[in-house]
């Protein structure tokens, strides 16, 4: 019970960077898009064959050649060439019994109208416009003074840190690419895995500061300690981070399928707890890998919006812990609330 508390408290601070700042979704393309920019993509998904999914020790097992891969492959690019599109990429999501094919639609062409169309195929389980999910870090510069953390003095963290510290409890955190060799981190992450791919490497903000509040390292004379530094972290990149613009923090970006990704890895690497902090609208693919992930037993931890019905996704997703900004007025019912500003962390 000690340590099931020490894990909830601290993904609930990791909601912290997450305040005012937290991920929201944007369906409107950026300044400069271009015409094969994700928000002129859509996901179609079509049902896995019985022998497309092997069980193994890798990701989530392996994904054979044979017949019924080739009949996927096959079938989308008979829809992709049907309705005029270009088929990009496939990642196969065994765990929701989907193969997800990316397509981009051409200009002139509504992506919500090509998914809705697609959706209506018998061949097809379902089709989804790619969303982009916009954050802009909240973190403050580190303070190496414990004392200064809202947590030390709130929580009494080192008294919590005599009864648990969350010791072996896996935390996925699905965020921007985490300083593995940060002094308060070195030795605190498990697995890191990159899901974004095609973006420059380099440590970032948002998931670096968000992996500190959660696990840093306690007891090493420096920077600031973890509400759980016993945790093991899954740091799992699934947005990358831009350029800051006239003055404001880079923000981080991240896109439904690359969190699709990771939620999948975070659910077949049996993470305890998945951390989340981004909000927007619902989306079904993301919907049902959370799904999966309480169905094992994992607990979901996302993000709560005062500005998005029901606080948006995925906190108004059944069963997952929301956390709103403690400014947050008024505070809905079942709602946690964790310090959204001045919060000091780990930055690369």
């Amino acid at each position: 019970m000690a340590g099931r508390l020490a894990i909830g408290l601290a993904v609930g601070l990791g909601i912290w960077l997450a305040g005012p700042g937290a991920a929201r979704a944007d369906g409107a393309a950026p300044p400069g898009a271009q015409a094969d920019d994700p928000t002129r993509q859509i996901l179609v998904l079509l049902r896995l064959a019985p022998e497309h999914y092997r069980p193994g020790a890798d990701y989530g097992g392996t994904y054979g050649e044979g017949p019924a891969r080739a009949a996927d492959r096959r079938a989308a690019d008979h829809l992709a060439r049907r309705h005029g599109l270009t088929l990009a990429s496939d990642w196969p999501l065994p765990l929701v019994g989907v193969d997800c094919f990316v397509m981009t639609v051409p200009a002139g062409q509504s992506p919500d109208t090509v998914a809705a169309a697609l959706s209506r195929d018998r061949g097809v389980a379902w089709s989804e416009p790619m969303r982009l999910y916009h954050g802009r870090s909240a973190a403050t510069p580190n303070d190496p003074l414990f004392p200064a953390q809202p947590a030390a003095r709130e929580w009494r963290l080192t008294d919590l840190h005599q009864i648990a510290t969350g010791r072996t409890v896996r935390v996925a955190v699905i965020d921007s690419l985490v300083e593995r060799t940060h002094p308060d981190l070195s030795g605190q992450v498990e697995i890191a895995e990159d899901f974004v791919g095609d973006r420059p490497p380099g440590a970032e903000s948002h998931g670096t500061g968000v992996a500190g509040i959660i696990a840093a390292r306690a007891d090493n004379g420096l920077g600031i300690a973890g509400v759980a530094p016993g945790a093991r972290l899954l740091t799992l990149r699934a947005c990358w981070q831009t350029p800051a613009r006239r003055g404001a923090p880079p923000s981080s970006v991240c896109d439904s399928l690359s969190l699709a990704k990771a939620l999948h890895f975070a659910v077949a690497h049996n993470a305890q707890v998945i951390n989340l902090s981004l909000s927007g609208p619902a989306d079904p693919l993301l919907g049902k890998l959370i799904d999966v992930a309480l169905a094992r037993g994992a607990t979901v931890v996302g993000a709560f919006d005062g500005d998005l019905p029901g606080g948006g996704f995925p906190a108004s997703h059944a069963g997952v812990v929301a956390v709103a900004d403690e400014s947050l007025r008024p505070r809905p019912a079942g709602v946690f609330v964790a310090p959204g500003h001045d919060v000091p962390t780990t930055q690369p």
